[in-house]
């Protein structure tokens, strides 16, 4: 890896977005919390240090705060928000609580000849630029050596800057989309400043990540759980570019899967793939030990202990043994177990199955754990995975059991994924897969009346569900288009046995989740 950057987290809600930002300039980045020790930001030897935003003074009691050994080490440094606030008080400046404060769209005059100004051409001729502001303090004095290289109409200085320390400060967030010359002043941060070249890419990503698979491994074995989504699929082709036959993947067909889902993952990845694949079906076990069963939690715990049993016997019977196990972590679950507050040791683990590394003895391989969502699709798309499964809206891992309201059976099982294939094919037909987050039916545990030719029936409900989300934490209801709603109530009351009516979800995330259970 030729250049990183390493970000420097006090707890602002845009920090995930700064290391995005960098990384779609094609450098890599880091987040870790604010204390970690000087001697691990030395061995992590960074090209540049962002100090990210927070919701903290600087000049509170016990107020988050960086060693000067850090601003001392000669990197390059900017301070965003909070760090750029940060870097003023350490280094002998004053900051105040600001009279006026600043929260939204702002506008700030900038000077054209600073390093982190090029290219602004708003700036050579004396015009503004739309920032984001989000603070209440504001720097009343700068530390020596410094220059207020922008201003707003409420902060004197709303930049500033120390060409010979490379040392840089932004009272706005650069990283957000309301500043949309943002983007702009990071790429001169990394490039005029740090010196850096744009060269991290998914190539070289892979480039890297086989070597280091391969001294990881050595001659052991390595085992995935394949679903035969996103995530999980394009660790395992990784793994596979690497290990070759060094890689089994095991696919447990729980009975809860979509209508066709086992037979496309065993023809794109057994077939099409070629990855060394163990198929186990295990419907009828899953299924036993949910008969029943309707508590929502029940049903999850009943298939997460029935899918580690199942995953453990089969990885038993590999020859030769096993000495690790494969997971599909991203970066956004390592970011997720770091408190900002906390020191860098407390990162945990995240299990994508869980409970198997502590029952199996095995330690964790986990090749995406540096990467977000829309990296790892890149990096399927280098690999070679096709796009209908890099495209795949997510799936819960109980699968179709919390979407059936009530007791699972193998009745009520035909029914929701006869529904769910004419929603899919549906939402397809009409070109919005791809755009919605989510969409899918649900099994509801109620009957209502109705008239089919000249009988009465007493049938099942099936409600709609589409959402729009960024990462599922919040969600809104997808405004379908009613001719759309119109062709797959019609074909679900036609051609699924057992439904008579079509409801549709109209609730939001929050109060609702997305999932019905």
């Amino acid at each position: 890896m030729e250049g990183k950057i390493l970000i420097l987290d006090f707890g602002s809600q845009y920090t995930m977005l700064i290391a995005r930002r960098v990384r779609e300039l094609k450098v890599y980045s880091e987040i870790h919390p604010y204390n970690v020790d000087i001697s691990f930001i030395r061995e992590f030897r960074p090209s540049g240090i962002i100090l990210s935003g927070g919701p903290a003074s600087v000049y509170d009691e016990g107020a988050p705060a960086i060693s000067r050994d850090v601003i001392a080490l000669g990197v390059p440094v900017l301070g965003i928000c909070y760090g750029m606030q940060l870097i003023a008080s350490l280094l002998g400046g004053k900051v105040a609580k600001s009279s006026e404060r600043e929260y939204g769209i702002a506008s700030i005059r900038g000077e054209w000849g600073d390093p982190l100004f090029l290219g602004i051409e708003e700036f050579r001729h004396n015009m503004t630029i739309q920032v984001w502001m989000s603070h209440g303090d504001r720097i009343e004095e700068l530390p020596k050596g410094f220059t207020s290289i922008a201003r707003s109409p409420n902060s004197p200085i709303a930049a500033m800057s120390d060409h010979e320390k490379t040392v840089y400060g932004v009272q706005f967030h650069p990283e957000v989309a309301h500043t949309p010359k943002g983007k702009e002043i990071l790429a001169n941060f990394l490039f005029r400043v740090c010196a850096l070249s744009p060269s991290w890419t998914m190539h070289s990503f892979v480039e890297a990540s086989v070597r280091r698979i391969r001294e990881t491994v050595g001659n052991e074995h390595v085992v995935l759980g394949l679903s035969g989504g996103v995530d999980s699929s394009v660790a395992a082709v990784l793994l596979h570019r690497a290990l070759g036959d060094g890689l089994t993947c095991i696919f447990v067909n729980n009975g809860l899967l979509r209508k066709g889902e086992a037979e496309e993952v065993l023809d794109t990845f057994r077939r099409g793939i070629g990855l060394h694949l163990e198929y186990v079906d295990a419907s009828e076990r899953f299924l036993a030990a949910l008969k029943d069963n309707e508590d929502p939690e029940k049903k999850r715990k009943i298939i997460g202990e029935m899918f580690v049993r199942v995953f453990e016997e089969a990885a038993r019977k590999i020859p030769g043994g096993v000495g690790f196990l494969g997971q599909g972590t991203l970066y956004p679950d390592v970011i997720e177990s770091v408190s900002f507050k906390g020191p860098s040791a407390t990162i945990k683990t995240h299990h994508n199955v869980g409970g198997l590394p502590e029952k199996m003895h095995l330690k964790l391989i986990e090749p995406l754990r540096e990467l977000f969502k829309d990296e790892v699709r890149e990096l399927g798309r280098e690999l070679g995975v096709p796009d209908h499964i890099l495209e795949r809206q997510p799936f819960p891992g109980p699968g179709l059991a919390v979407r059936i309201i009530g007791p699972v059976t193998e009745d009520r099982l035909r029914i929701l994924r006869d529904a769910d294939a004419i929603v899919d094919e549906e939402v397809r037909a009409a070109g919005l897969y791809e755009s919605i987050w989510q969409s899918f039916a649900v099994l509801l545990p109620v009957k209502t009346v109705g008239v089919m030719g000249d009988f009465r029936t007493y049938e099942n409900v099936a409600a709609i569900r589409a959402v729009q989300s960024q990462d599922g934490m919040t969600a809104d209801w997808v405004r379908l288009p009613y001719d759309l709603l119109q062709r797959i109530s019609t074909r679900i009351i036609n051609e699924v046995k057992g439904v008579n009516r079509v409801v549709y979800d109209v609730s939001s995330k929050p109060p609702s989740t997305i999932e019905w259970e």
